[in-house]
């Protein structure tokens, strides 16, 4: 089945899950697409099944460290994860067993982005701290830090072969992973929003775009080689400065973001036109968004789980 417009707009929620007692902050495919996990404000992670039977498959808590910005590793049965309170430390875990594997401790305030690299044990996190962190999951020591002048966001591009890090929501910065500790090999620098601040930064799965989500009403899409602004979406709601989640899907054609009245906006990636407006009936503001990487199935959260599928064929 192929991804169009008539498609896109003919999702519709087929299951909601109420695991839930507060705000599903993160969530996470697996890159085969089978299971899907979330973190939450009331400090559990959620498994859930995509491919059989569309249910949750378990719960785990961390009640003590709480749990966010939650990534899939390569395994699948493991994740990471940065804490919302004790401490600043990231958490390397298995879901088979439950057991912490490993800490990454070294940032001194909260982790705000955490990524893994799509081809290895390579991870990426950025902290309120103003710094970037470089890690490999076999070691507890950082493997490269870089001081920022402000706010980090950070991604890998498709092949892992270069990251970008979006600071202080007006530049950002492409490094060579093999020779970050030169700097920046580019640095686009773009007109800064008043009104609101980056939130998160993703690569489209042709590493030819960068999505750039704000907690205010604008989502900028720009040219990954030379910086160049193509897009702005604009006309979901978000007037509370929440960190709304945007994504591609997988063939990187549409843009999806959740909203604050609870629907989800699907933009045209080439020419900026809105698609369609999802309306799932989530009761609260709409705060992650994305594609199964191998299902044509999406997700979206608020306290919240929908699954959703297409209604039409084409």
């Amino acid at each position: 089945m192929k991804l169009g417009d008539s498609v896109v707009k003919s999702f519709r929620v087929a299951k909601v899950f109420r695991e839930n007692t507060d705000r599903i902050n993160s969530i996470d495919f697996s890159a085969n697409g089978e299971n899907l996990i979330s973190a939450s404000d009331d400090d559990s992670i959620v498994i859930y099944d995509c491919a059989n039977e569309g249910k949750s498959k378990r719960t785990l808590n961390s009640k003590k460290y709480g749990v966010d910005h939650i990534n899939y590793t390569h395994a699948g049965n493991t994740v990471i994860y940065s804490s919302n309170k004790v401490d600043d430390a990231i958490r390397y875990q298995s879901l088979h067993d439950n057991k912490y594997l490993r800490y990454f401790a070294g940032h001194t305030k909260r982790v705000v982005c955490l990524c893994m690299s799509p081809v290895d044990d390579s991870f990426l996190s950025g902290s309120l701290d103003k710094t970037i962190r470089l890690w490999d999951l076999r070691s507890p020591t950082c493997q490269g830090r870089m001081q920022i002048p402000g706010r980090p966001i950070a991604s890998f591009d498709p092949e892992g072969l270069i990251f970008a890090a979006g600071i202080n929501s007006e530049m950002i910065k492409l490094y060579d992973l093999r020779s970050f500790d030169k700097g920046p090999f580019t640095t686009f620098r773009l007109q800064q929003d008043k009104d609101c601040d980056w939130t998160s930064l993703k690569f489209s799965s042709d590493g030819k775009l960068i999505l750039i989500a704000t907690n205010g009403t604008v989502i900028r899409l720009i040219d990954a080689f030379h910086g160049q602004p193509l897009q702005t979406f604009m006309g979901h709601l978000n007037t509370k400065g929440l960190p709304l989640e945007a994504s591609f899907s997988p063939d990187g054609q549409y843009v999806l973001s959740g909203s604050q009245d609870g629907r989800i906006h699907v933009w045209n990636a080439e020419n900026g036109s809105k698609t369609a407006v999802l309306n799932g009936s989530h009761p609260g503001p709409l705060q992650c968004v994305k594609f199964n990487p191998r299902y044509m199935m999406l997700a979206s959260t608020c306290t919240n789980m929908a699954f959703w599928l297409p209604s039409v064929e084409e």
